[in-house]
């Protein structure tokens, strides 16, 4: 007899109570794959690198017992069929000096997940995830596992990289035989401040807060793990072989995407994932001296302005493909828990709406820039990130009768969104020239003008400012409005999604370069350019102080921006750009303690609310020194244009349609290399 499981909403306090060592067990009903044995083999040593100064201590010789939980006022995912009451990890996180011997109990339905349906519903937009199921014998016994850890005395793997499936047309020199060089102290300095930064839970690294300074007496929400911070520091320990933390952190992120999420009664959709948690410490109800650690997720309810984070579930979309590129560990994305979670973030962003656009509608402050800028409705940064998470699902999602549908929409999303944001978003001499001579107004499909913008709406600066060579994609595109700002972090994300064609690419980083001096000058990079002054800084950010003019999100100096920029100029074959970009880099950020950002329009001064040690800029440095050393790992994290979406368009489904589609516009632009 035939029986499933159904994923229900019920309130619990899921607890990982471990009776094994917390390190290197797999805490979402499977064990850990083969693949990763690199990773526990070098745990033990990535512990003790990182144990010194680290801001979260996970146990003190003062405290009895500790077992690790979750919030007691958040809601999870649990299973409903009873037969899944049976199915959990418990995991014993005291203390307990000299031996490691410890018992992993867990269900054996781990054991051959491809058997197992993942399937959703037929209809991507379908809005109740209860309709999740999972099909197969889960009516199992537990199976009950004895793991020894022998310390030293386990083998060593190697790890195993998988070729490159992508081809990169601009790769020449780059496979040059690397030479073994002295590690400078700037690197050896960047890798301590990046240890001390790990925050634990439950004895395991999970990712590192945003800033580590010492000096900082109120650290606000700057002592948080968040999603888009964690992403170059994640890079950096993947691309140095050390994947434990990342991989611990996109398992606890994806558990935390489950809970109950509220703001004045109402509650967002399951799919959004934190923008940051924090591991905190409570004490055990009903025991003297024994504590707890909690993971406290924010959701946007805590945030400045109280905006949800949409960026955070594509970012964790990205890392999980990296993770899996970089290490070969490709099961972590195949079991079931990964699947659903990417599902139930890609069910939030593909679900119908009123818009006409393919790209995300999204309020101001819902990304890297998450303070009032002028940026809400299509931002560049949200659009060139939905499309990179939209390829990492087009990869990563295992096709069968449940996913088929998804599969489908995410491909005519793909193949519409790089038409909207090539078509619509690019700007050079020639299409400002267009613009300059729009008539308004038009009422009728054959519009040249679709979005009624008004030629006064170019600004002064920018008839001056652009190059006869080279272009960029706009900042933002609504009906009658066009943002022309420079917006570095989409433009650069367009380079390596291949979100621009290839003509396209080449032109923004011609534009970079010509434009150095005003987006690069002293400190890379500009976050935006330029900044918004006087009385239309007043109205966009509402006087916003703490983005003043040439300050923090508006036209500050973001070094974390440095890795990927360098990791567009590797894919474009540029790596010049990228040398110099950090050289400039190198000779102040180890000097003037890390900042997070410079103001001044040439990036001079240290931010003047600038918080110092910030990891994000630690990470990103190093990140883009083992891109530089290493090359050919730029071409597992980015992608070549994929030709066959260029032919899947929506209109050629609709045999009714009121006019013949303008893709081939689009598809002009290609350079066939």
């Amino acid at each position: 007899m035939n029986s499933s499981g159904h994923i229900g909403i019920m309130t619990m306090k899921p607890y990982c109570r471990v009776l094994t060592s917390c390190r290197n067990s797999s805490i979402f009903k499977f064990p850990s794959s083969k693949s990763n044995h690199f990773i526990a083999d070098n745990s033990s040593k990535f512990q003790s690198q990182s144990a010194h100064g680290r801001r979260f201590q996970s146990c003190s010789v003062q405290i009895l017992g500790k077992k690790c939980g979750a919030h007691s006022n958040r809601r999870a995912f649990s299973l409903s069929d009873p037969s899944w009451s049976q199915i959990r990890v418990y995991r014993s996180c005291g203390g307990v000096r000299g031996g490691r011997r410890g018992v992993l109990v867990i269900s054996n339905v781990g054991s051959d997940f491809r058997k197992h349906s993942t399937s959703v519903e037929s209809h991507v937009n379908g809005k109740g995830f209860e309709s999740i199921y999972i099909n197969g014998g889960l009516n199992v016994k537990p199976l009950v596992i004895e793991r020894i850890e022998r310390g030293h005395l386990e083998e060593e793997s190697s790890l195993e990289f998988k070729e490159p499936e992508v081809n990169f047309d601009h790769s020449e020199g780059l496979n040059e035989r690397k030479v073994e060089r002295e590690v400078p102290e700037i690197e050896k300095e960047a890798w301590r401040l990046l240890r001390s930064a790990v925050v634990d839970y439950c004895g395991n690294p999970v990712g590192t807060v945003a800033a580590n300074d010492p000096g900082d007496k109120q650290p606000l929400n700057y002592d948080q793990v968040f999603i888009r911070d964690f992403v170059p520091s994640a890079l950096a320990f993947l691309l140095k072989g050390e994947g434990e933390i990342v991989k611990n952190f996109l398992l606890h992120t994806l558990q935390l995407q489950s809970w109950e999420k509220t703001v004045d009664c109402y509650s967002p959709g399951q799919g959004l994932m934190p923008a940051s948690f924090k591991v905190r410490t409570v004490p055990l109800d009903g025991s003297d001296g024994a504590f707890e650690e909690v993971l406290d997720p924010d959701f946007g309810e805590s945030a400045i302005g109280r905006v949800a984070p949409v960026d955070s579930g594509l970012w964790w979309i990205i890392l999980l493909r990296a993770y899996g590129k970089i290490t070969g560990d490709y099961a972590l994305q195949q079991r079931v828990d990964v699947q659903t979670g990417i599902r139930l973030i890609l069910n939030l962003c593909l679900a119908d709406g009123f818009d006409m656009f393919p790209t995300l509608l999204v309020t101001d402050g819902s990304c890297m820039i998450d303070r009032r800028m002028g940026i809400h409705g299509h931002p560049l940064e949200i659009q060139a990130l939905f499309y990179s998470a939209l390829r990492c699902s087009h990869e990563m999602l295992i096709v069968n009768d449940g996913t088929k549908n998804l599969v489908r929409a995410i491909n005519s999303r793909l193949s519409a969104l790089s038409f909207h944001i090539r078509e619509y978003y690019w700007v050079d001499i020639k299409k400002i020239n267009e613009i300059y001579r729009y008539k308004t107004e038009e009422y009728s499909t054959e519009a040249v003008n679709k979005f009624n913008i008004y030629p006064d709406q170019i600004p002064t600066w920018l008839v001056d400012w652009i190059p006869d060579e080279g272009g960029y994609l706009m900042g933002n595109l609504q009906p009658a409005h066009m943002d022309f700002r420079f917006f570095t972090l989409g433009n650069l994300w367009s380079i390596i999604s291949s979100l621009g064609t290839a003509k396209q690419n080449e032109g923004i980083l011609n534009l970079i370069e010509a434009k150095w001096d005003d987006l690069v000058a002293h400190m890379p990079l500009k976050i935006c350019y330029p900044a918004m002054e006087n009385e239309e800084w007043r109205i966009i950010t509402g006087s916003d102080p703490k983005n003043t003019p040439w300050s923090y999100h508006n036209g500050g100096s973001w070094p974390t921006l440095l890795w990927q920029f360098t990791l567009a100029c590797i894919k474009m074959g540029r790596p010049e750009l990228a040398r110099k970009a950090v050289a400039l880099a190198e000779e102040r950020l180890s000097v003037d303690h890390w900042p997070e950002y410079y103001d001044t329009r040439n990036g001079r001064f240290i931010g003047k609310q600038s918080r110092l040690y910030q990891t994000w800029t630690i990470a990103g440095f190093l990140t883009s020194k083992l891109l530089l050393e290493n090359p050919e790992m730029a071409s597992l994290l980015a992608w070549e244009e994929d030709y066959e979406l260029l032919e899947i368009c929506v209109c050629a489904l609709s045999k009714n349609g009121r006019k013949k589609c303008s893709r081939s516009a689009s598809r002009s632009q290609i350079v066939v290399q």
